[in-house]
């Protein structure tokens, strides 16, 4: 999700979503209720506006405190009903009662089919489009239908390669920086030891594929007029699904759905000596993955054609502003600074998400050496990576 997958509604997710996802992605053929702002109280002599926020990411505890500190005229009650698709159920509840938080969090690839619902207030007459430039790109554009913004983008998952080094060293195999050196050390590695594979091909993680189709610019979603247009076989989607059809042919990768046990087990044996994720996944590696310590490194993603930079996402939330909310100012005001606080971002970061506030990617908490990448500074390759994600992508409604 984002910053950080629970595992234990990524499966739910993607069953639920696989019908058009998968179909879009090509992955068919690669086979082997809470508080209410009702409620609300103004912000007289009686005491602050009170907000209602949905969220689940672990650190906005912390961050809703200290908004709270520092601003006496707003007070933010933070409610986790669920993660994912377990509060968009509530959401969708709620709206049709119209009877939503004030604000929520919700991922990029869903805020369109919450646009959909008329639901969300157009931030921009509150003055969002004043932080614009504070954020990575990318992560603005996603948050955007014509002129309107109906989001502040909160975290993001900007893709990179986790690898094991001691693995590529011990078989000669360099860092690939294209997909095709990338195929050619699948098979040398494979051929090596048949019981280590490159990686693993995720047959159910729609977004895994959908980051990497991002990179070689698929662009299945677009907006012409008043209406969504789907590219389902676009042939930046086709060259990607035929690589990796290719790969699992000849099994050079395996075929585990991610985040089981059995993929889990792969990581910490050294059965897989390398993994694509977002910038979120170094939290997953260090989880579950601890006698790894120290093995592990991070490069930019292989490119398509020597010479490229291109990069793409996994990932990543928005923090909307709901209609039924009797104070969208200040709710705006709250979703603003949650994101656009760098001291707030720093706490998001060191709770497992990854912040979109360009400033808090230079910060020293995020550039430290870490222990569990060879005191690498793998900020330094998301940092780049996140520079290097195409803005024209654009998630459609579900």
């Amino acid at each position: 999700m984002q910053h950080f997958f629970s595992p234990s509604w990524m499966s739910r997710s993607a069953a639920r979503f696989s019908i058009v996802i998968l179909a879009l992605m090509l992955m068919a053929p690669l086979a082997a209720c809470g508080g209410s702002s009702s409620t609300s109280t103004s912000g007289t002599s009686s005491g602050p506006v009170t907000l209602t926020y949905w969220a689940w990411i672990s650190s906005l505890g912390k961050q809703v405190a200290l908004f709270n500190q520092t601003h006496p005229n707003i007070h933010v009650n933070w409610i986790n009903v669920g993660s994912g698709p377990a509060e968009y159920d509530k959401l969708f509840t709620a709206i049709k009662a119209n009877n939503e938080p004030d604000l929520a969090e919700v991922e990029f690839q869903y805020l369109p089919t919450f646009e959909t619902t008329g639901s969300l207030v157009d931030l921009a007459p509150y003055g969002a489009a004043s932080v614009k430039d504070q954020f990575v790109p990318y992560t603005w554009s996603q948050v955007l239908l014509g002129s309107s913004i109906y989001a502040i983008p909160q975290d993001t998952g900007p893709m990179a390669m986790f690898y094991r080094e001691d693995i590529f060293k011990k078989y000669n195999i360099p860092v690939p920086t294209t997909w095709a050196q990338y195929a050619d050390a699948a098979a040398k590695l494979h051929a090596a030891n048949p019981s280590v594979y490159m990686t693993d091909f995720p047959p159910k993680q729609p977004g895994w594929f959908t980051g990497l189709t991002w990179q070689a610019g698929s662009r299945p979603f677009n907006i012409h007029g008043q209406s969504w247009k789907v590219s389902i076989n676009d042939p930046a989607a086709q060259q990607v699904a035929s690589y990796w059809q290719d790969l699992i042919n000849k099994k050079l990768v395996k075929t585990e759905p991610d985040f089981t046990n059995g993929w889990y087990h792969d990581l910490q044996t050294g059965t897989l000596a390398s993994w694509f994720s977002g910038a979120w996944g170094n939290g997953v590696l260090e989880q579950n993955a601890p006698q790894t310590s120290g093995k592990w490194r991070v490069a930019l993603l292989p490119q398509w054609q020597a010479g490229q930079s291109i990069s793409g996402n996994w990932g990543g939330s928005s923090t909307p502003v709901f209609k039924s909310s009797k104070h969208p100012k200040e709710a705006t005001e709250f979703a603003e600074w949650i994101s656009n606080n760098e001291k707030s971002a720093e706490i998001e970061f060191q709770g497992g998400a990854y912040p979109c506030l360009q400033s808090a990617l230079s910060s020293t908490t995020m550039n430290s050496p870490q222990p569990f990448f060879g005191n690498q500074v793998i900020n330094t390759v998301f940092k780049q990576s996140a520079s290097e994600v195409d803005t024209s992508f654009h998630w459609g409604p579900t």
